[in-house]
């Protein structure tokens, strides 16, 4: 097996962008669509390696989502008859450090990597919404409505999450497994609009394929995967199962530049649950397109790796849609010169 250059894979690194943004609870995902991009299942090459991230993002959403997030911090009863209109808006802005080794001893017959994601960041979010509820005093039936107005914010560290995989080389074929999770230690309150963290336990796993011409160049990569979300003790609110696809689709002009699309689509495929749960199934799903340019920098002994890529998100339901976009900065060992590729083989990890 050929062990190729490659940064960290960043699967569930931007889980914690914001509890209004950011759980099936509040209409999002565990998994952050886009976190597997171009040469998704290449080889890395052995040895330990660092990825620094810059992230924005910037997300808004209507009634579904408005009523079920004034539902989970208490600002409607659950057993109150009536109509909500609502707007949420949400961003964050998080800085990420991935540490992870490759080994050189094969498992399995594959390359296998293990990481740990730490975040630190911003996240605010705002809510309006108009509430037309029904109350009933004996045989008299009243219309009372109200306006809410919600701003919150929070800086501080998100969950931890750890990563494993396994990845296999068969000429231009590369395939692998992967499996990571979230272990939810970050800032979270319950009842606070805007958070870090997501407040529960997650596990995550699934299998990518990628062809990858070096001679020519071409390049397109696909990971699907499932998420399970444990209960969420501070609500008892427990989300789905989702399924995610992300896949990239890029060219190597030269030996150092890169340029490509990528995209992605999430389905919640359960429904949520739990004692806590007020608002039904509430299945969420979203797509996505998007464009990508990465360029790989000779260090020595070390080789760096810089990458901008952007998303637009459409055909949203019951979770905030929007944009965002990533830098990233790799540092990993640089291949030896006498098993180094044509085209360099930097992975694209970048969500």
């Amino acid at each position: 097996m050929k062990m190729l250059k490659g940064s960290l894979p960043l699967a569930v690194a931007i889980a914690c962008l914001s509890q209004a943004a950011l759980a099936d609870e509040g209409g999002v995902s565990f998994w952050l669509p886009g976190f597997f991009g171009s040469l998704a299942a290449v080889p890395l090459q052995p040895g330990f390696a660092l990825t620094s991230m810059y992230y924005h993002t910037s997300v808004s959403a209507g009634s579904d989502v408005g009523r079920a997030e004034e539902i989970r911090i208490g600002r409607i009863p659950a057993t109150v008859a009536g109509s909500v209109s609502a707007n949420l808006d949400a961003n964050a802005d998080l800085a990420i450090e991935i540490p992870q080794y490759t080994f050189a001893t094969p498992v399995l017959s594959g390359q296998a990597t293990i990481g740990l994601i730490g975040i630190y960041g911003q996240s605010s979010a705002s809510l309006n919404a108009n509430l037309n509820a029904a109350l009933l005093v004996g045989p008299f039936a009243f219309t009372r409505s109200r306006f809410d107005s919600i701003s919150d914010s929070v800086t501080g560290f998100g969950d931890l999450l750890p990563l494993a995989s396994l990845r296999w080389n068969a000429g231009v074929h590369n395939f692998m497994i992967y499996a990571t999770g979230d272990i939810p230690v970050g800032a979270y309150q319950s009842t606070r609009l805007a958070n870090i963290g997501i407040g529960h336990g997650a596990v995550d796993g699934g299998l990518g394929y990628t062809y990858f011409d070096p001679k020519t160049g071409h390049e397109f990569s696909a990971v699907g995967g499932f998420t399970f979300n444990t209960l969420n003790t501070s609500t008892q609110y427990q989300n789905g199962v989702d399924f995610h696809l992300d896949w990239g689709a890029s060219q190597f002009l030269t030996k150092q530049l890169q340029v490509g699309l990528v995209g992605y689509l999430y389905q919640e495929v359960g429904c949520d649950g739990g004692s806590g749960d007020r608002v039904g199934c509430f299945q969420s799903r979203v797509a996505s397109v998007g464009a990508q340019l990465g360029y790989i920098i000779p260090m020595g002994d070390l080789q760096g790796y810089i990458n901008i890529k952007g998303y637009k998100e459409f055909d949203a339901a019951n979770r905030p849609d929007g944009w965002n976009v990533w830098l990233t900065f790799a540092l990993t060992p640089a291949p030896p010169s006498s098993t180094a590729p044509t085209v360099p083989t930097t992975r694209m990890y970048t969500k």
